[in-house]
C-alpha cells in the first residue's frame, strides 16, 4: 500500500487546535506522516508527539519546511500530490479515487487552512484536486473522508498499533482503556 503524508499549508497560531486535529486525524486514519509547512508551532508538535508516544505507531511529524520545497521533493521521489479543495473533482461522483489508487504511488495530501493561492490548483503543484462535496466545510472532515476512501476502511480495523502504551477496548457503553 502506498504511503500517505499530509501537508498542512497556511497554519496560523490561532488555528493550533484545528491543526492538531488535522494531524491527529491523519495519524488515526492511516497516514504515516504530517508536515506543517512554512512555520513552527511547538504546541502542535507537543500534542502530536504526546499522542503518538501514548497510543503508538510510527507517525512522523515535521514542521518549518517551505511548502514549495516539500512538493518539489515529493514529486522528485516519484510521489503524487492531492489537493483537497471544495472546487475539485467530487470524490463521490467522479472516478478520481480510482485514478489516484491506480498510480500506486505515495501520496502527499495538501490541506489548507485559509484561502490557498491559485497556483495550488495547477499541474505544477497538484496532480489531483479532490472535493469531498462541493460545499464549504472543515479541512479536518475532508481529510477524514479522503483517507477513509483511499484506504477503503482498512485503517479502521487495526487492533493494536505498534509501540502503543494504551489501547481503547471497544464496547457498547462506557469507556475502557487497557495500559500495556
Amino acid at each position: 500500500m502506498p504511503k500517505v503524508v499530509v501537508l498542512r499549508w497556511g497554519h496560523r497560531h490561532r488555528d493550533q487546535r484545528l491543526t492538531s486535529h488535522v494531524a491527529l486525524t491523519a495519524r488515526a486514519l492511516g497516514a504515516s506522516g504530517f508536515i506543517m509547512a512554512d512555520i513552527t508551532d511547538s504546541k502542535v508538535e507537543e500534542t502530536i508527539e504526546k499522542v503518538t508516544a501514548c497510543w503508538g505507531g510510527d507517525f512522523q511529524f515535521e514542521m518549518g519546511q517551505p511548502w514549495k520545497r516539500v512538493v518539489k521533493d515529493w514529486r522528485a521521489q516519484n510521489g503524487i500530490t492531492v489537493h483537497l479543495t471544495a472546487y475539485g473533482e467530487n470524490i463521490q461522483t467522479s472516478d478520481v479515487m480510482k485514478r489516484i489508487r491506480m498510480t500506486k504511488k505515495d501520496v502527499l495530501v495538501i490541506v489548507g487552512s485559509q484561502k490557498v493561492p491559485a497556483g495550488f490548483f495547477s499541474k505544477s503543484v497538484s496532480d489531483f484536486n479532490v472535493a469531498v462535496g462541493n460545499q464549504p466545510h472543515s479541512e479536518c472532515s475532508s481529510l477524514a473522508v479522503f483517507l477513509d476512501r483511499f484506504f477503503e476502511g482498512q485503517e479502521l480495523s487495526e487492533d493494536v498499533i505498534r509501540n502503543a502504551k494504551k489501547k481503547i477496548v471497544p464496547q457498547a457503553r462506557g469507556k475502557r482503556v487497557v495500559e500495556f
